[in-house]
């Protein structure tokens, strides 16, 4: 399919063939449901501190982090707006405990993280909502938390939508990355890239450097020698970026290529990372594989990973293959 700002969301999903078969209908419903979830919230994000919604909300989340205002008014608006889904068996997300069964009678599982890097909310830094969607594996018996815990090669769909400058939502259906951005006049998402694609070969990365001492010895040799330059074993220069809002990063890697780097470090050495496998690592990986990058947590690819919690953290590197590549090689 040809680039054409006149394809909007629905449209696609109508017309679109993932690997020769039509998008099921169930999967559209579902899938324009976030996605117009994610309309409102955009609004509700722009508007900030003009409605009383910057701050603190005073409350913490099932991970023991404050919520802000916004956190747990985009769980809410997304918790409503999927609810009618007749396709959806139940819902997962970031901000709760446990899963929440929902009416409808399909056999479409949604996790999400409804507001990812939401402590850059307050200093008008890009924030966004990630996305995974899975089939419930027996759709008949009631829904239970082991429902959701597949690994990442299970998922049907996933994306994530960047309240930066534009509103965009990256999607992958299993059959490349598209990319659209709001038309916040006509209130829909119109296509601006098909396929997306991350170059092989790089010379940025991001990864917070105040870290550093912490780090495993492998991403502290990656990174020094990414910093040597030029005149190191690497032979060229490299820029860091580091925005600390995952979404807005793996934007940038999806849009221009990079590594994204959040590793394991010695200050909580029993936990294997910081992201959280089911409502971050997972979406993000499929569309970086499906976008021609990699993704690891230093020895496997994360979307062989079997998870065992709904809230099981993991070290996450992601992005151009030749240097995730590299890492691999030096965690082995």
């Amino acid at each position: 399919m040809s680039n054409s700002h006149n394809i909007n969301f629905r449209r696609y999903l109508e017309t679109a063939k993932p690997k020769g078969s039509a998008v099921p209908a169930g999967l559209q419903e579902l899938l324009l449901a976030v996605v117009d979830t994610c309309s409102t919230l955009s609004h509700e994000v722009a508007q900030g501190a003009l409605i009383g919604l910057l701050g603190s909300a005073g409350t913490g989340n099932v991970q023991g982090e404050v919520q802000q205002k916004l956190d747990i008014i985009a769980n809410d608006l997304l918790i409503e707006g999927v609810q009618a889904c007749k396709s959806l068996a139940g819902l997962a997300s970031e901000e709760m405990e446990l899963p929440v069964p929902v009416q409808g009678s399909g056999d479409y599982l949604l996790l999400f993280d409804p507001l990812d890097g939401s402590s850059n909310i307050d200093v008008n830094v890009s924030i966004g909502t990630i996305f995974s969607v899975l089939k419930k594996q027996d759709p008949k018996a009631p829904l239970e938390t082991a429902d959701f815990l597949l690994s990442g090669r299970h998922q049907a769909a996933a994306g994530y939508v960047v309240y930066g400058p534009q509103t965009t939502m990256a999607l992958t259906l299993g059959d490349g990355v598209v990319m659209f951005t709001l038309n916040k006049v006509t209130d829909e998402f119109l296509l601006i890239k098909d396929p997306v694609t991350i170059s092989q070969s790089t010379k940025e990365f991001a990864i917070n450097m105040s870290n550093m001492r912490h780090w495993a010895d492998p991403v502290r040799r990656y990174v020094e020698e990414c910093l040597a330059g030029i005149s190191g074993t690497r032979g060229k220069d490299f820029n860091m970026r580091w925005i600390a809002s995952m979404v807005a990063d793996v934007h940038r890697v999806l849009s221009r290529g990079g590594v994204f780097m959040y590793p394991w470090d010695q200050r909580e050495p029993n936990k294997p990372g910081k992201l959280r496998l089911m409502y971050e690592a997972n979406p993000m990986s499929f569309l970086v594989e499906q976008a021609g990058g990699a993704s690891i947590n230093g020895t496997d690819l994360i979307m062989d990973l079997e998870p065992t919690d709904l809230h099981e953290r993991v070290s996450v590197m992601l992005g151009s293959k030749e240097e995730i590549d590299r890492l691999q090689l030096y965690h082995a």
